[in-house]
């Protein structure tokens, strides 16, 4: 009596193959979910970054008195500039007012979390030409 030898896999060794396939794809799916959602993190973290060193620059000279200023962008970012003298010690030729420190908040939701970027300067004060 002579045996075929067998050939190809038996239904567990497939079973268990499918198995082990099934779960290096769902850690693969996962990964690049993951790394995803860090690359548009950024994008919104690198785009507050912009917009508060543009906000910035705009205000490099502020009312001796302080300023309080706010928006929001269509894109759906709030801003928020908030200039206050400086309480430091001023020489005597300078007015208190002539540094002030200011604080750029952007801020966006990110789903259900609430994310914000911040930069703090000090910038001139001027006296305002209104009556």
């Amino acid at each position: 009596m002579m045996r075929r030898s067998q050939a190809g896999f038996s239904l567990l060794e497939m079973l268990v193959a499918i198995a082990i396939m099934g779960l290096c794809l769902g850690a693969l799916y996962q990964a690049v979910a993951g790394a995803s959602h860090n690359v548009r993190l950024d994008e919104h973290y690198s785009y507050a970054s912009t917009l508060a060193e543009s906000l910035l620059a705009n205000y490099q000279q502020v009312p001796i008195e302080g300023l309080q200023e706010s928006g929001e962008t269509e894109g759906g970012y709030a801003w928020q500039v908030d200039a206050q003298p400086n309480q430091g010690e001023y020489p005597e030729r300078m007015k208190l007012g002539s540094l002030q420190d200011v604080v750029v908040t952007v801020s966006w939701n990110d789903g259900d979390r609430q994310r914000q970027f911040q930069l703090e300067s000090v910038v001139a004060g001027v006296e305002s030409d209104l009556p």
